[in-house]
């Protein structure tokens, strides 16, 4: 059978869809107020569902999930509970402990496991003890407040697996890891997403009861499906309908079997709150387990197509087992060659965090701002509010997702980095995901892409040209050779449009420097970058203005690729070229005069500040704005030049007619180690003066990673004058201390994995055309000389360090939580964190961005596998 049916069910159910922006319908856009957590058990969802372990078909239409009761909570558990934005002391946050564990690309084996206490979860506690921490303290988070102790908890395992493409297998083990007998309530969970209260005429879908333990399920597009739950005590059922008196206060509306009729009845022992006709659109079937201390007790669930004949439990257990073992022997092949068996657990729990964080993604925007039919029309100002330009964008779709509860939305330029890790995994998903987010329903007429919900808008850094082409390369490596060039000429195509698009849009005066905003980078500046700045005038940006320069080196060498097949695409490869090095220009004298962004004092990259009279400022802050340079780094081999004789021709046109283009960056015509070619925003005496800077562990060099802002601001902040008013920078290793971009993110200090990947990237370029004839000090006053290449893979030991076992079995990346260290339960299930602290390597952030920092996969092969 072919992949794709396979990748029909998937884990694909998000972890949090209230507080979304899909669902808030208030006219001041405040999402996380207008639909909380508390209404989540009781209120419909309209664009997609949430729940614990949830799997589903790839339109959402029949979701699986598992809810739980330890009998002390005053709420049935049936998703995950975190902080808004507003409550927590660094912004939203999750407030769980759950682990990815496994999975396969096609979902023919998937787990994860959830930390449940047997105490009541302490739902104020966390709110109010975070209200009262001050951004310079820590979070205050669920470990913190002793529910642990004594291991008074579930372990609950949540394993998937399919026998065929459409016979799905749930098995939940729950184990009682306490000193004490306990019980519990388990509930495995099937519903459908409720599709009929927006449309007249759509056919409701029903589960009724056949027996004692079967629900039979009927969908007018999914046919005739049923689900047997292996020995439940009941099967209850309700529908996935709003219930309006208890959310609303309407006490005139009409009775019914509402979406929290099994918090009713499991909780407060309410038996009318279900349908006694023993139908809807929602059922469980419930467990009531008792637990010894130390014991473990299993629950089974199977779905399949009605029509399949045969006992459901017989060979149950050991289809689970034979699809474990073939995810075993899958990644052993996968992994040959890497002894270590840490590196091993890693990159396995990094490749399942990747998989299970793919969501159904459902947001039509004139649906959204129009209303529903039957349904109150939404306020009025939300035709002029938040995403309203975006009238074309219409997605229903799988995307992989930044984090499915902190973030659990797409975002452009984090989708690129998860198609290089996934690439190594299943690149026909990564390929599809890079030419999903370019296809008409999400790319704007004009080119640009969209950035993430909270404002597609905003501009993220245009990576996608370096991933498509990463992506095309780890295609062809995984089969054999064969290229995938429709692929690449697909993307390429579409590229051409965005490309366009920022030469238009933030090219303020059509020099070649480039704005752009915050591009990804938060809070690293003096100002926000997005939002007009305080002082007037705009700023040239030496990050969007190298990030411009890498996308015309991407563009150029797909363009290259494609010409060996098409000789059209030759003249394309020179447009890109010659941009590239009028981008080069630019960058060293702002319009003719003579004002670049590169400071000789400083031997360093700066923004610059042009203010509304004509001033020009730079703004000397040393950040990872000023590395991004490197970025722009391309090698090409004398084989791929070979045929190409109209760009080559005009190439040394240019070079000759042009001289001082040309002597601005790397020069072409003098080839480096084994004949290559070079072409580099940055020449060799720029690039060492900027490794000084980075291989300094008082400023960049952090044990974990290169940080994004420098340490020498710890003690001396970055003080900035203009106008009269002041304006200040220091470093922060780990979280923000201000609510500049939503406060849950902090570019000041922490090492990311996204920046620091594209710079181990670019050390490879570098070492590809000067080979060991340029080596650096690194550290910086070590003594110790590096090949580019070797420090390379120093910065992938560093970075690597945060997840793996050190010399006493702590790992970095956990902090000071001895649990975390000591207990066989906790030290091997690992977290993504979004970022890591500078100096001790905490993660921080969003805890399963697995996305990008699933980046740590590629990093480990490059320093595990043999040379």
């Amino acid at each position: 059978m072919s992949q794709p049916h396979w990748q029909r069910w998937g884990t694909y159910v998000s972890e949090r869809q209230w507080g979304t922006v899909r669902e808030d319908y208030s006219a001041d856009g405040n999402a996380w107020s207008y639909f909380p957590h508390d209404h989540a058990r009781s209120r419909v969802y309209r664009w997609g569902e949430d729940g614990i372990g949830g799997f589903c078909d790839d339109q959402q239409t029949l979701c699986l999930a598992v809810a739980l009761w330890n009998g002390q909570d005053p709420i049935l558990k049936e998703r995950l509970f975190g902080l808004t934005n507003g409550q927590g002391n660094h912004g939203e946050d999750v407030k769980e402990l759950y682990y990815y564990l496994d999975a396969t690309p096609t979902y023919s084996y998937a787990r994860m496991l959830y930390k449940y206490p047997q105490a009541a979860y302490p739902y104020q506690a966390l709110v109010e003890q975070n209200r009262q921490r001050g951004k310079l303290e820590q979070e205050f988070e669920l470990l913190d407040t002793g529910i642990f102790a004594e291991n008074r908890y579930f372990d609950i395992e949540i394993e998937y697996a399919k026998a065929a493409v459409d016979d799905i297998l749930l098995r939940v083990t729950a184990y009682n890891r306490g000193p004490a007998a306990a019980r519990l309530h388990l509930l495995p969970q099937l519903w459908f997403r409720n599709t009929w209260n927006w449309f007249a005429g759509v056919v409701k879908p029903s589960l009724r009861a056949d027996g004692d333990h079967r629900v039979l399920i009927d969908h007018a597009v999914l046919g005739q499906w049923a689900a047997d739950f292996d020995g439940s005590q009941q099967l209850l059922f309700c529908d996935n309908e709003t219930h309006v008196r208890r959310v609303f206060g309407q006490n005139e509306a009409p009775a019914g079997y509402f979406k929290d009729a099994f918090h009713d009845y499991v909780v407060h022992n309410q038996h009318q709150a279900v349908n006694p006709e023993r139908t809807g659109t929602k059922a469980a079937g419930l467990y009531v387990l008792e637990l010894a201390a130390g014991g473990q007790q299993s629950v089974r669930v199977r779905l399949r197509h009605r029509r399949d004949q045969g006992d459901f439990f017989a060979d149950f257990d050991e289809l689970i087992k034979t699809r474990r073992q073939e995810a075993d022997a899958f990644y052993a092949e996968l992994q040959t060659g890497i002894a270590d068996a840490d590196a091993r657990l890693i990159q396995r729990q990094a490749w399942a965090g990747l998989l299970w964080s793919k969501q159904f993604y459902y947001y039509d925007i004139p649906q959204w701002l129009d209303g529903d039919q039957g349904q109150p029309p939404p306020p009025v100002a939300r035709r002029q509010g938040r995403n309203s330009d975006w009238r074309h964008l219409n997605n229903a779709d799988i995307l992989s997702m930044p984090d499915k509860w902190e973030y659990p939305w797409f975002a452009a330029w984090d989708l690129a980095f998860h198609c290089i890790a996934l690439a190594t995994i299943d690149p026909q998903s990564a390929k599809d995901q890079l030419v999903m987010l370019c296809r008409e329903w999400y790319m704007d007429p004009n080119g640009e892409l969209p950035a993430y919900e909270w404002n597609f808008s905003d501009v993220n850094p245009p990576v996608h040209a370096w991933a498509a082409w990463k992506v095309y390369q780890a295609d062809c490596e995984q089969n054999g050779g064969v290229s995938d060039l429709a692929f690449l000429e697909r993307v390429f195509h579409k590229l051409l449009l965005n490309f366009t698009w920022w030469v238009n849009r933030k090219d303020m005066e059509g020099h070649n420097i480039f704005q752009g905003g915050f591009l990804g980078l938060d809070n690293i500046g003096v100002f926000d970058r997005s939002k007009p700045l305080p002082t007037g005038g705009y700023i040239d940006q030496a990050d969007a203005t190298a990030w411009m320069a890498m996308y015309c080196l991407n563009m150029t060498r797909i363009a290259l690729e494609l010409a060996a097949h098409n000789h059209v695409y030759e003249d394309i490869a020179t447009k890109f070229f010659e941009h590239f090095l009028n981008i080069a220009a630019a960058l060293n004298n702002l319009g003719d005069e003579g004002i670049g962004l590169w400071d000789e004092e400083d031997q360093f990259f700066y923004d610059v500040l042009r203010l509304p009279g004509g001033e020009k400022m730079p703004l000397r802050l040393r950040s990872m704005v000023g590395l991004i340079p490197l970025f722009a780094v391309e090698v090409v081999t004398e084989d791929i030049l070979a045929g190409l004789h109209g760009f080559t021709s005009r190439l040394e046109w240019f070079l000759n007619y042009r001289p001082d283009l040309a002597k601005l960056v790397s020069r072409w015509e003098q080839k480096g180690d084994e004949q290559r070619h070079m072409l580099s925003l940055v020449r060799v005496v720029r690039m060492t003066a900027l490794l000084k800077r980075m291989l300094d562990e008082n400023e960049f060099l952090s044990p974990y990673g290169i940080r994004a802002l420098s340490r020498s601001y710890l003690a001396q902040p970055y003080r900035f004058e203009c106008q009269g008013a002041g304006y200040q920078v220091h470093y922060l290793p780990a979280e923000s201390d201000s609510e500049l971009f939503g406060g849950n993110s902090n570019w000041r200090g922490p090492i990311w994995m996204p920046v620091n990947y594209l710079l181990i990237q670019s050390l490879r370029r570098f070492h590809r055309y000067y080979g060991e004839s340029v080596k650096v000090e690194c550290p910086t006053g070590s003594g110790i000389q590096m090949s580019l290449g070797e420090v390379a893979d120093e910065l992938c030991h560093r970075l690597t360090r945060l997840f793996l076992r050190d010399a006493e079995g702590r790992r970095p990346m956990f902090g000071d939580h001895a649990l975390l260290k000591d207990d066989s339960h906790f030290r091997d299930h690992l977290l993504f964190y979004e970022y890591f602290h500078g100096d001790n390597g905490r993660g921080a952030g969003a805890s399963h961005q697995t996305g990008w920092t699933a980046l740590v996969i590629n990093l480990i092969n490059e320093v595990h596998r043999p040379k």
